[in-house]
C-alpha cells in the first residue's frame, strides 16, 4: 500500500460523434470514435490519518465537495471496499472545464485507477469500468484511453488501431456549453448529416489519415454552432492555417484541427493564443497507452 500517488488524466476528442436514437430512460444512443490527446490534469491522492475525504484544486471555482466526480469516485471505492483510511486528493487542472474534452470524466477515471493502486486493492479492469459507468458514460473510455469506438451510451468500447502520427490543435473559446442543453436541443431528422463512423474505423485499420480526416463529423455541432457561430469560424480558420480538417469535440465548445506538420500546428496554436476571445489554444500529439487490457 502506497502513501501517495500522482496520475495524469488525459483529455479526449471525438473524431466522429453520431447520435442514433434515444432510450426510454432519456439517455441518447451514440456511435463515437474517441481519441486521447496529450493535454492532461494531474490527480494526486494521499492517505490521511482520519477517515474523511478532502479535495482541493488549483482552480478556485472548481467544486471540491461531493459534487465533484473525483470526490464521488473516491467515496465509491471507500464504501465498496470498506476503506477506513481517509483520502486527500488534489486536482491540478489544465483541461478546460465544460469544453467537450472529458476533463471531469478523465479526472474521475484517474481517481478510480489511483485508489486501486494507492490501496493495493487489485480491482480487475472490468470492475473499474463498471464503477466508472455508474458515474458517467465517458469514464470507461477515460480509463482505457487510446483510440476506440464507443457505442450504446458510450460504455460499449471497441479498441481501434492508433491514429497515424499527427498533431491536434485544440482551441477553446471563452464561452462554454452545457452538455445537457445541447442534447435537449438536438433535433434528428432526414436533414441530419451523420458521420461515416464505419468508414473511419476502416481508415484507422488501414492507417489512412486522410481517410480519417475526411470522415470527421459531429451531429451535436449543429446545436452549438447555432448559438455560437464562432464554432464555424474557428473551424474554417484552422483549415486555412493548414489543418487537414477540423471539428467540434463532444458538445463543445472546444474545436480541434488535425495537422500533419508539427511546425504548422504550433504556429496555428500561437495564432489563436493571440486572440483575446480564445481561452486556450494548444498543439498536442495523440496519446497512446503503453498497453491495453
Amino acid at each position: 500500500m502506497s502513501k501517495s500517488i500522482n496520475l495524469k488524466a488525459y483529455a479526449k476528442v471525438n473524431l466522429a460523434l453520431d447520435v442514433t436514437g434515444k432510450r426510454e430512460d432519456g439517455y441518447h444512443m451514440v456511435r463515437m470514435i474517441m481519441q486521447s490527446v496529450r493535454l492532461f490534469d494531474r490527480i494526486t491522492l494521499k492517505l490521511r490519518p482520519d477517515d474523511g475525504i478532502t479535495l482541493s484544486s488549483n482552480l478556485p471555482y472548481l467544486p471540491v465537495d461531493e459534487r465533484n466526480l473525483v470526490w464521488k469516485a473516491i467515496d465509491m471505492i471507500r464504501k465498496k471496499y470498506q476503506i477506513k483510511e481517509g483520502i486527500s486528493a488534489h486536482i491540478d487542472k489544465h483541461i478546460p472545464v465544460a469544453a467537450g474534452m472529458g476533463g471531469g470524466s478523465s479526472d474521475a477515471a484517474a481517481a478510480l485507477v489511483g485508489m486501486n493502486m494507492l490501496l493495493g486493492l487489485r480491482i480487475p479492469r472490468k470492475e473499474l469500468l463498471e464503477y466508472g459507468l455508474t458515474l458517467g458514460a465517458d469514464i470507461p473510455f477515460c480509463i482505457t484511453r487510446g483510440t476506440a469506438l464507443a457505442e450504446g451510451i458510450g460504455e460499449i468500447l471497441t479498441p481501434l488501431p492508433r491514429i497515424p502520427d499527427c498533431w491536434f490543435v485544440l482551441v477553446k473559446p471563452a464561452f462554454s456549453m452545457s452538455t445537457k442543453f445541447v442534447y435537449q436541443n438536438l433535433v434528428l431528422n432526414e436533414n441530419t448529416v451523420h458521420p461515416d463512423v464505419d468508414g473511419m474505423v476502416e481508415a484507422l485499420k488501414d492507417q489512412d489519415l486522410s481517410g480519417v480526416t475526411c470522415r470527421m463529423g459531429n451531429v451535436l455541432e449543429q446545436v452549438t454552432a447555432e448559438h455560437f457561430p464562432a464554432i464555424i469560424e474557428i473551424k474554417e480558420k484552422l483549415v486555412r492555417l493548414g489543418a487537414e480538417n477540423s471539428l467540434m469535440s463532444g458538445s463543445g465548445s472546444t474545436v480541434f484541427g488535425i495537422f500533419t506538420d508539427e511546425k504548422k500546428a504550433k504556429a496555428a496554436a500561437a495564432d489563436f493564443r493571440s486572440m483575446p476571445e480564445i481561452k486556450m489554444a494548444a498543439a498536442v500529439a495523440p496519446f497512446y497507452p503503453l498497453k491495453r487490457s
